[in-house]
């Protein structure tokens, strides 16, 4: 049985900025807008991220905003450095982190919701993740 992601669904504080940075930095489009609602996707599905604002959210459980993080695997070395550019153009904070399997940018969004993308590396599916993790230099790519 193959597995793919369906959506990601965030809880944001500002939608609006929310929506410009996931539309300029993974070229998603909105597909539609419902109240506090945004829908997002790269073309196949309806959507792929749905936005939800929560203007007086927390950043604390019951009532609290985000995930852990949402990855975007990207195709090519070239897109993950291009990803790796615009970060650094907006001074926003990345870790690149090299998995061994994969070669992958953690960064937050605006509301401080964790982001990953990514790039896979790995030789075969079989290959596992070895429990290692380096730094790599993105700009190299």
């Amino acid at each position: 049985m193959g597995s793919h992601l369906g959506h990601m669904h965030l809880v944001v504080s500002d939608l609006d900025r929310a929506v410009a940075f996931y539309t300029d930095l993974c070229s998603l489009s909105v597909t539609e807008r419902q109240g506090n609602y945004v829908f997002l996707s790269f073309g196949e599905h309806h959507h792929d991220l749905a936005l939800q604002a929560r203007p007086d959210a927390s950043s604390q459980p019951p009532n609290s905003r985000g995930l852990y993080h949402v990855a975007f695997e990207l195709d090519t070395p070239a897109e993950l450095r291009a990803c790796y550019e615009w970060l650094q153009e907006r001074d926003i904070s990345v870790q690149s982190v090299d998995h061994g399997i994969s070669k992958s940018l953690y960064f937050d969004d605006p509301d401080g919701n964790g982001v990953e993308c990514y790039l896979d590396t790995r030789d075969d599916d079989s290959e596992q993740w070895n429990g290692h993790n380096s730094r790599f230099d993105p700009t190299a790519l």
